[in-house]
């Protein structure tokens, strides 16, 4: 017990200083309509999942992710908010010329998700890889903590969105304001990846 408490302090401490940001973008797609809250609570649950699965198997393998590398997962914001700018251009009708395969469309929105949560976790791999070399007989508890946590995290986005006050503006604005955030978010990632132009040395 003396030393789960502060293994538990230090989940929660280590989850909300990297997944803090995440809330805008929980926001935007819970405000987007072309998005049920199931895909986006499962989009998110699969992007930490994959964060953690990653972190882990670095850890174990004692491997470093080379700098640059992590921000080409920028891609995946950058080319989901130019294809929700194309389908905002082309108005109402462009959801019904660009429906997904049947049972394929909530798949693929919760696998656009998860692509943002992953694409955004540049922070959780630098985090969660040294934390899971340090401590690796911690790692199930600080698992089950981040589960926990995006819980937390999803129905806070979504309280957000459906608030009396601020829930009908997001909305209101939240499809539109989505294209820009991914592309913006896209950009800001891609930016680390300039460290691969750099001359080694």
């Amino acid at each position: 017990m003396e030393q789960i408490l502060p293994a538990l302090g230090v989940s929660v401490v280590v989850f909300v200083s990297t997944n803090i940001d995440d809330i805008l973008l929980l926001s935007a797609f819970f405000a987007d309509p072309g998005f049920t809250a199931r895909q986006v609570v499962a989009g998110q649950f699969l992007g930490m999942a994959a964060l953690v699965l990653a972190s882990v198997a670095c850890a174990l393998l004692a491997v470093r992710v080379p700098d640059g590398w992590i921000g080409l997962l920028g891609l995946a914001p950058l080319a989901l908010g130019l294809r929700g700018l194309w389908a905002l251009r082309r108005g109402p009708e462009a959801d019904d010329d660009d429906e997904e395969p049947p049972g394929g469309a909530a798949g693929f929105k919760a696998l656009a998700v998860a692509s943002v949560t992953i694409a955004n976790g540049g922070d959780n791999l630098g985090v969660y890889i040294p934390l899971f070399s340090s401590t690796p007989e911690h790692v199930p508890l600080h698992a089950a903590v981040f589960a926990v946590m995006t819980g937390a995290l999803c129905a806070l986005g979504h309280r957000l969105v459906h608030h009396p006050v601020l829930g009908s503006r997001i909305r209101r604005y939240g499809r539109a304001a989505l294209p820009f955030v991914l592309i913006g978010l896209g950009l800001w990632i891609l930016s680390d990846a300039l460290a691969l132009a750099r001359p080694a040395g």
